[in-house]
């Protein structure tokens, strides 16, 4: 730079005109925003970004003019969303279908809510005289269950009746709700067809939702895990409208995560540093964001070393009470970034890492990785004469994590909720670097259906594919007191039994459910040399478990 050259100030800049016309694809997008409240952006007056954005640039997205109309400006350059962009994000012409809820078979058990990955289908328990005053209300959606009626009232408390509301502008359609209920037994959910009737009545039913107000407090039982998301303003931080898969593992397992830690730290006692990969992509894609709470992405190898940064930055402030969590998938963790995790886990920082584990680089197409399963169908290691899927084994990222000194591991699965949100809360609790390694489906890549999430979730788990464990320092000094199985069908044996025809359940029993195995069975229906060495290999890591827990 000369003597002469004035350094620029978006600030002195005078506004052009400028034609803000729809631009051709492909021209450069390098005209500023004559409108643009400019200086509020530079000096981060949230409200006025906030507004602006709400109103600009969600609008223009909304009518699919967006990235043909709008012009770069200073927030794009800053890579600034506002939180919860997504609640504005209307998916209801993505499926012909809804679920309908169908009250006097429902019994409150919260596993539809849980489990949803897109936060499309929502709980309240509110006091009966509060409800059936209002002129709005619809009997056909509440139902009086013992967990909110009888038993608050056995307690002196007025009943609460319980209701199932649906939102059609986040439900993609999956039916996870459906399965996941049915799989309880109780049927109270079934898929219908969509009508403009139909959707009318659901937007009714979901504004009277929001008009009623929360759940009180004195209906949100802590020890039933699974009520933690009816406590809307500390757990409901994941507002759905990302645009992630129909039915994704990965997503439910993010909403639990946020929901345990803000119900226990409360909104305000969170922030996430997610390694980029498929979470990234649908909780980022512009300009929708599904988080309420502070939320930072950094590249896939390195989001542990960022937030030790952050960590450290928060620590001087004397925001210690603060949790901080690291959000990954299988390049993140298990390769590309493993170096920059262990050496978080060796320095001992109060930081959390939540692994989403799909054995698969889901976000760059199906590429094998190293927790992928030994004769895995996948890109890289494809089944074919001279290659018969993936050779190597795999990579146990969560022995390797608890053989660091002094650091809290837990394996579960979103479709195990207690055993989830129990590891979520303890990691929460652990004063020092803690790891959650939790199995996440992925539709597309694990060649099963939409609503499968959660099946497939414990059947990798009662296979043996997936072990649940919790290892938890605090509980003594050897690996034996300090590790429990607990949650595992039959945790003594080799493999676990149905519980009700007593047959044996084992690796080949999960791989003959997905895509990514079918090409290890012949025309009758039996297993490859390989996919047996992938079971014995199975086999060999549930064993080692069992020997480190005192087992065996």
């Amino acid at each position: 730079m000369t003597e002469n050259e004035r350094v620029f100030n978006p600030l002195e800049v005078e506004a052009e005109e400028v034609s803000l016309g729809t631009k051709e694809p492909g021209l450069a997008k390098d005209v500023h925003e004559a409108r643009l409240p400019t200086e509020s952006v530079l000096t981060l007056d949230v409200a006025e970004y906030v507004a602006d954005f709400n109103a600009r640039v969600i609008g223009a997205y909304e009518k699919g003019v967006g990235s043909q109309e709008l012009p770069a400006d200073v927030g794009i350059a800053r890579s600034l969303i506002p939180a919860g962009t997504a609640a504005l994000r209307d998916f209801s012409y993505l499926s012909p279908d809804i679920p309908e809820f169908i009250a006097d078979r429902c019994v409150g058990c919260m596993t539809c809510v849980t489990e949803c990955p897109d936060t499309a289908i929502l709980a309240k328990a509110i006091p009966a005289s509060r409800l059936e005053g209002e002129p709005e209300f619809d009997g056909a959606q509440w139902v009086r269950t013992r967990k909110y009626f009888e038993v608050p009232a056995r307690k002196g408390l007025e009943g609460a009746l319980f209701g199932i509301f649906i939102d059609s502008t986040k439900c993609k359609g999956c039916a996870e709700c459906v399965e996941v209920c049915a799989a309880r037994g109780y049927d109270a959910l079934r898929m219908v067809r969509k009508q403009d009737a139909t959707l009318d009545s659901y937007r009714r039913a979901f504004n009277f939702f929001r008009k009623v107000g929360p759940t009180p407090a004195e209906y949100i039982n802590e020890k039933s895990l699974a009520d933690m998301m009816l406590a809307e303003e500390s757990a409901l931080l994941y507002v759905g409208g990302a645009g992630s898969c129909m039915g994704c593992g990965e997503g439910t397992a993010l909403r639990m995560m946020v929901a345990a830690t803000g119900f226990a730290h409360g909104p305000e006692g969170l922030a996430i540093v997610a390694a980029t990969g498929c979470n990234t992509v649908y909780c980022s894609t512009y300009p929708y964001n599904p988080f309420l709470v502070p939320w930072t992405n950094s590249l896939f190898e390195n989001a542990p070393a960022v937030a030790m940064g952050v960590r450290a930055k928060w620590d001087q402030r004397g925001w210690q009470e603060k949790r901080l969590w690291v959000v990954g998938g299988d390049g993140a963790m298990y390769d590309i970034g493993f170096q920059s995790l262990s050496r978080m886990l060796a320095a001992g920082m109060d930081i959390k890492v939540l692994v989403l584990d799909t054995q698969v680089y889901s976000n760059t197409g199906g590429q094998v990785s190293t927790a992928s399963f030994l004769a895995q169908d996948a890109k890289m290691a494809a089944v074919g004469p001279a290659v018969a899927g993936k050779s190597e084994r795999r990579k146990e990222l969560g022995l390797i994590c608890l053989m660091h000194p002094e650091v809290f591991v837990a394996q579960t699965t979103a479709a195990h909720i207690n055993h989830f949100y129990r590891a979520i809360l303890d990691a929460n609790s652990f004063p020092g670097p803690a790891v959650v390694v939790a199995y996440t489906t992925c539709q597309p890549e694990h060649g099963v259906g939409d609503d499968r999430a959660a099946r497939q979730a414990k059947l990798a788990v009662d296979s043996r594919a997936f072990p649940l464990f919790i290892h938890d320092p605090r509980k003594g000094e050897t690996i034996r007191e300090r590790l429990s199985l607990q949650g595992n069908p039959d945790p003594k044996e080799d493999w676990a039994r149905h519980p009700k025809t007593g047959e044996v359940i084992d690796f080949i029993t999960f791989a003959r459910t997905e895509g990514r195995f079918a090409r290890q069975f012949d025309g009758a229906g039996r297993p490859s040399p390989a996919l047996l060495t992938g079971q014995a290999d199975r086999l060999a890591a549930w064993r080692r478990l069992q020997e480190l827990a005192g087992l065996m």
